[in-house]
């Protein structure tokens, strides 16, 4: 249900409500001390009709309903607020790995993350392809000239080059594609509206691959707009919209072209 503005929320939740592993977990647990407990609720009343989301809102301090917010900002504090042990098939760990090009040290930094952001990269066929955002954030980066980096070892700014490596895959991976820019024409932030070539298989490196399963849209601009979900149902494998309490089957040759959040 709708709240005023909260289609943000509600397609996060039923994206969470739909991944099976995801909801079985919440069930598990019983410890009042994360929001599993909430989330154990609003899925058991989803099963059988359609529910407001009042205690959950309530939990994520969300006082103004009237006003959008970023829906994968909202997936991630979901998740933090999550027991580990449901939370975890959403966590991931990357390592950012530098290399000197002085003294070829190499410096490995690890960081976690729910949703990896991805660019929209330019393409000569004037579509963007996931696929290409996920080469772009793998990709070497070279540090020279004014944006050269500090070594410690060397104890001055050297040329560098990093990379980022995956330590841990996820089990269920959220991509963010980055629709909104700042554009200095305009001197604001503006919403990239090209359309989006998304595959339903996926390879990262390391030789992961995914499946597509879900989907997360936006249409509007950055202060107002309006959220939807587009979920592969993992009981009759049949693509379903979930415009806050209205639910209806889609063809699949109908996805994946103005998404903002990929899972």
């Amino acid at each position: 249900m709708n709240h005023g503005a909260t289609c943000y929320l509600n397609s996060v939740l039923q994206v969470l409500f739909m991944t099976e592993d995801f909801r079985e977990a919440v069930n598990r647990n019983s410890n009042t001390k994360f929001i599993d407990h909430h989330l154990k609720d609003l899925f058991d009343r989803l099963k059988k009709e359609t529910s407001d989301t009042s205690k959950i809102l309530k939990v994520l301090d969300i006082n103004t309903v009237n006003q959008q917010q970023d829906a994968a900002e909202y997936c991630q504090k979901i998740l933090k607020l999550t027991s580990p042990e449901a939370a975890k098939i959403f966590h991931a760990e990357l390592t950012n790995r530098r290399f000197c090009s002085s003294c070829e040290t190499e410096t490995d930094t690890d960081e976690s993350f729910w949703i990896l952001p991805l660019s929209l990269v330019d393409s000569s066929n004037e579509v963007y392809s996931v696929e290409d955002g996920i080469k772009e954030f793998f990709k070497e980066s070279y540090f020279t000239g004014e944006d050269q980096m500090y070594c410690e070892h060397c104890d001055t700014k050297v040329d560098a080059r990093t990379k980022y490596v995956v330590k841990h895959h996820p089990e269920v991976l959220i991509l963010l594609l980055k629709r909104f820019d700042f554009s200095y024409r305009y001197m604001k932030y503006v919403k990239i509206n090209d359309r989006v070539d998304v595959a339903t298989t996926l390879k990262i490196p390391e030789n992961q691959t995914y499946e597509l399963y879900a989907v997360v849209d936006h249409v509007g601009d950055l202060r107002s707009g309006h959220y939807t979900s587009r979920i592969r149902s993992q009981v009759d494998e049949r693509w379903y919209e979930f415009n806050d309490t209205w639910v209806t089957q889609v063809r699949h040759q109908n996805l994946c072209f103005f998404s903002q959040m990929i899972i």
